[in-house]
């Protein structure tokens, strides 16, 4: 792709309603825009960036066995009132009549909805088990938006149910979802812990939440560095214990961390299922309330949680693997016909690599280039400048780390790509 054909309008200056680092760099970076209050556009760098993680959240639920849906956003609120959830969220959810007087919902989760569509197609413990997924936007009328993406009105959650027909199964499918939620968060760069918690509103028996320790997140969780004891504070509820307490696994001394939630993982037993009629025949012909579970994943959180812990005072630092484009290249002056030819072999033998590539062919300063590429965090440059250029020479250079690397020219493409898999297994 070329700068010069894409939408990519960077800022210089903070946008003034901004409170934390994740929403000033998605802004000033160009990857979204703010519509109104808690509702954003994304833009076609952030969109890139939606688009890798939920690819690799596809790949991971898929190889755990899951299977993909899409259901409705619009729920009737009669299913939300069978299980009495629609008095928990209260004023959290968006409501309207419709034309034939029916108060309809807009989605902030889909338990009710995926448990009716089961309960009407699965009816035989020949059925089962079954884990089944959706990538979808959820609605939550947020008293307070704030801080970008991370407490939105409007947001894109994956979230998965599975169900089973005896509690071994429910373990097995519960352990399936907690791993590859391990490998997802992983592969998105994530530096996360996983806590025990509190099912809240959810229901069920256990839980667990998947946090990355953050100034800024609304969340607080305990840790031990003796046992590795982990657990979210809301767990303690009135008797909250605070750093220096003791842990309440090995007595040692504990530290309260703030950290943003970007996963939680609940085993639901049958609390849905029940009430909604998600039964099945066993085998000795007896009949069964399904064993269910449930795990959620915040979408725009995982961007958002990136990029407030790995910045710097000049932007982003994407890692590879969601990165908008993995390299940009840089020719410093489009006026040289040398640096543009040298620039644009080098992009059209990176491109046939197979490599996500970006070209900045645009007419500006170098400083300029230098700067946007730094902002959006791309994780390799490779600059094509007059100097180098006499030399036969080109640069490749690491935007983690801000070292770079100088090579005769026909050896920039391989250079830029065994330097990228080094970024990738984090070892440059």
């Amino acid at each position: 792709m070329r700068w010069t054909k894409s939408l990519i309008p960077t800022l210089k200056e903070d946008p003034q309603d901004a409170e934390v680092i994740s929403h000033k760099l998605m802004i000033r970076a160009g990857l979204m825009r703010k519509l109104s209050s808690g509702a954003y556009s994304y833009l076609p760098l952030g969109f890139k960036m939606l688009t890798k993680v939920k690819t690799i959240i596809r790949e991971e639920m898929q190889a755990a066995g899951a299977e993909e849906v899409l259901l409705p956003a619009l729920q009737p609120l009669e299913l939300w009132k069978k299980t009495g959830r629609d008095e928990n969220l209260g004023e959290v959810m968006f409501k309207f009549r419709d034309r034939h007087g029916k108060i309809i919902c807009l989605g902030p989760t889909h338990e009710e909805v995926i448990t009716d569509l089961v309960s009407k197609e699965v009816s035989s413990y020949r059925d089962l088990p079954k884990i089944l997924f959706q990538i979808q936007t959820k609605f939550r009328d947020e008293l307070r938006p704030r801080f970008g993406v991370l407490r939105s009105c409007e947001f894109i959650m994956k979230d998965a149910y599975s169900f089973d027909a005896t509690t071994k199964d429910a373990d097995i499918s519960y352990d399936k979802m907690f791993k590859a939620y391990k490998r997802i968060f992983s592969r998105c760069g994530l530096d996360y812990i996983t806590v025990e918690a509190d099912s809240g509103v959810m229901g069920g028996g256990v839980s667990h939440e998947f946090m990355v320790p953050s100034e800024k997140g609304e969340d607080l969780i305990i840790t031990c560095a003796s046992c590795g004891y982990a657990a979210s504070r809301d767990m303690f509820r009135d008797d909250a214990p605070k750093t220096g307490d003791p842990c309440p696994k090995c007595g040692r001394k504990i530290k309260l961390h703030n950290a943003i939630e970007i996963g939680h993982t609940f085993k639901l037993g049958t609390k849905y299922s029940k009430t909604l009629g998600a039964r099945f025949l066993a085998n000795d012909r007896t009949e069964h309330d399904i064993i269910m579970g449930c795990y959620g994943i915040g979408v725009n959180r995982i961007i958002a949680s990136m990029i407030e812990t790995s910045n710097d005072k000049d932007g982003i630092i994407c890692p590879p693997s969601i990165a908008p484009y993995e390299v940009v290249i840089m020719p410093l002056n489009m006026a040289n016909a040398q640096v543009t030819k040298a620039a644009e072999k080098i992009y059209e033998d990176l491109r046939k690599s197979g490599l996500d590539i970006l070209i900045d062919d645009r007419e500006v300063s170098a400083g300029i280039k230098f700067k946007d590429s730094d902002l959006i965090g791309f994780p390799l440059q490779v600059i094509i400048g007059e100097k180098n250029l006499k030399d036969g020479k080109g640069e490749v250079k690491v935007r983690k780390t801000q070292k770079s690397h100088k090579a005769d020219l026909k050896d920039i493409p391989d250079q830029t790509k065994s330097l990228l898999e080094k970024t990738k297994s984090q070892k440059t």
